[in-house]
């Protein structure tokens, strides 16, 4: 069953000294694009989710997000420079002494000074690393869950549009003999008068050899044979696993171009009407298959 590249998945874990909230959020795209917004602190694990996440995902623009909360900085393996925050708070301090202003810090605004803050260590805290991890896995499963379910809607909707483009390839088939025959007593009508008013007479193998030219002229079995297996291709790729809307596309692609070739052929009517109708329904199938990953 394919998978759309539409999905989302929320997990939320609550532990007894930190929480944390993963979220996958994904967009169609030509190629596999993963945007991280993760605490800078936890940066370290990114390359290890990310190489879980390509486990699952060929194409598309991921977006994903941790939000983490923590009753301990030392989960993170983050701590306060205090000595160098002291040093400055003093500084201040003697300042507004020597100004005969009041001191009273806002400690507060030591949050937004990144340069008091160092990493203690490469890893948070093994309980938080590995409650990470869990969390990502079981998020990158619920993403996968929605992905398959809008997936399997758009293969019935598919499954749906390859059997009318087959009535359909089916109906042109049938007209393009009768369009043959039709073109053929035609011409060899027009040729007969026109011979005949000149007064002359024109020869059956001369006669034989115009038809001859013209049904190879509007012939469109290759096209017609080749169109066929096509769509024999779309009903496979789209059972197929892996990377099947590239397939799907490709397949597309080319049934257009056989689709194309035999209105441009045929010279009728009928065959322009079904040919117009066909390209009408392969491109609602291209829309679809530009969500299927």
């Amino acid at each position: 069953m394919p998978a759309s590249m539409t999905g989302f998945g929320r997990v939320e874990t609550n532990g007894e000294d930190f929480s944390h909230v993963w979220e996958i959020r994904s967009v169609n795209n030509h190629f596999l694009d993963v945007k991280w917004r993760m605490p800078s602190v936890l940066r370290s694990l990114e390359v290890k989710f990310d190489k879980l996440l390509r486990k699952h995902a060929s194409r598309g623009r991921v977006d994903i997000s941790l939000t983490v909360e923590t009753r301990s900085a030392a989960l993170l393996g983050v701590s306060l420079n205090t000595a160098q925050a002291g040093a400055m708070l003093d500084q201040l301090r003697a300042l507004a002494g020597e100004q005969g202003v009041s001191f009273a810090p806002d400690l507060n605004r030591l949050l937004s000074a990144a340069n008091l803050w160092r990493d203690d260590s490469a890893e948070p805290d093994p309980r938080l690393a590995a409650s990470l991890q869990e969390g990502f896995l079981k998020v990158v499963e619920d993403w996968n869950a929605s992905r398959r379910v809008e997936g399997g809607e758009l293969a019935r909707d598919l499954k749906g549009r390859f059997a009318n483009l087959r009535e359909l390839a089916t109906a042109v088939a049938a007209r393009v003999p009768v369009v043959l025959k039709e073109k053929q007593a035609a011409t060899a009508e027009r040729l007969n008068a026109l011979v005949a008013q000149a007064g002359l007479t024109f020869p059956d193998e001369r006669l034989a050899q115009e038809v001859a030219v013209l049904a190879d002229r509007l012939d469109v079995t290759e096209e017609l044979t080749r169109l066929s297996a096509h769509l024999d291709r779309l009903d496979e790729a789209l059972a197929a696993n892996g990377e099947t809307g590239k397939r799907l596309d490709f397949l597309i692609q080319e049934a257009f171009r056989e689709i194309n070739t035999c209105g441009n052929k045929a010279q009728d009517s009928e065959v322009s009407r079904l040919t117009v109708d066909f390209k009408v329904e392969l491109e609602k199938c291209r829309e679809q298959v530009q969500n299927i990953e």
